[in-house]
């Protein structure tokens, strides 16, 4: 086998290995040093880690598609926010006053039409102007939070409709609707970036923009659509939260551009792009919150598991620089 298909095994199946260690070690060390009667693998347990995975999970797979891209967006958790707020007020809004639960849906169209304008906004900018996405995303992920408080100010936005409650608790061959969502985003990005076009072209552009030119991708426009996914990912992502919640925070959705970034990388990415997996991501998005919930499960605070994972980031970036360096000297033999 080659050096460079040794590489690449190599980091797609890092994460899974990682995943068994969690595992494995939080069940060990749970049995003498936590304080809950459960087993850590509890079923009920590890499907609650499922459904605790969905709000990032999703965003996540067009974070994905955005750096396998050579892009990247640092305004996803102001998109949640915001679709999260269009969603629950305008459930109240006097125009749709005596349609019923038919509202529903049509606050839902209207969150998940926010994500795709501002992300499409963001596209368009990098597209036309030529300025790097990370200081686009950067000012409008500022630009969109601060949308966020011009809307009610502080003040939460607030409304539970309990059919909303109803169809965000169901579940369905005993599992939830949220971790429904995340399997079917996944195995729908999946499909978009190992079956189509527009995925191939995804990796060609992110491995050699000049190159993806010549050969005829049209590569703005091509930039602008995986923004917009990446909009209407965050968008969905609020629609599934909130529909259960049913109360959203100015603030909430902070640092979600940082969650989702880390189980991109954790799921071997490369921050250059032209290299990443979807269902790598997807273990990236479970070993975050095994990680999480096993250390809460010991007794740890949050600085300890920001710490952790943090250190855990700075390692396996590490590890792909190596990786990265040992490929390109296998190349030269």
């Amino acid at each position: 086998m080659k050096n460079g298909n040794k590489t690449v095994i190599l980091k797609s199946s890092a994460i899974w290995g990682f995943i068994v260690v969690e595992l494995i070690f939080f069940s060990v060390a749970g049995s003498f040093l936590s304080l809950s009667d459960k087993a850590f693998m509890d079923l009920n347990n590890m499907l609650l880690l499922f459904k605790q995975s969905a709000p990032i999970g999703i965003i996540a797979m067009g974070m994905t598609v955005i750096m396998i891209n050579g892009n990247i967006d640092l305004s996803v958790g102001a998109t949640f926010a915001l679709a999260a707020i269009v969603l629950l007020d305008s459930l109240t809004w006097p125009i749709f006053a005596g349609i019923g639960d038919w509202v529903i849906p049509i606050s839902w169209a209207l969150a998940l039409l926010t994500g795709v304008v501002v992300g499409a906004l963001n596209g368009l900018i990098v597209w036309k102007t030529g300025v790097d996405a990370f200081i686009v995303t950067l000012g409008s992920m500022l630009g969109y939070r601060g949308l966020v408080f011009m809307y009610h100010g502080e003040q939460p936005t607030s409304h539970l409709n309990w059919t909303l409650v109803d169809f965000a608790e169901a579940h369905f061959l005993g599992i939830d609707t949220a971790t429904w969502f995340l399997l079917l985003v996944t195995l729908v990005m999946w499909i978009v970036m190992r079956h189509t076009v527009h995925g191939r072209n995804a990796y060609a552009i992110g491995d050699n923009r000049e190159a993806a030119v010549n050969a005829g991708i049209r590569v703005g426009p091509h930039m602008m659509i995986n923004f917009m996914i990446i909009g209407f990912l965050a968008a969905l992502s609020a629609v599934v939260f909130y529909s259960e919640s049913g109360s959203v925070n100015p603030n909430d959705g902070e640092l979600y551009e940082l969650w989702t970034i880390t189980a991109v990388v954790l799921g071997g990415t490369k921050l250059t792009g032209g290299a990443g997996s979807i269902i790598s991501t997807f273990g990236g998005v479970l070993a975050i919150q095994l990680m999480r919930k096993g250390l809460v499960f010991l007794g740890a605070g949050t600085e300890t598991v920001n710490l952790a994972i943090g250190l855990i980031l700075i390692a396996v970036l590490f590890l792909d620089k190596q990786l990265n360096i040992k490929g390109k000297e296998a190349l030269r033999i």
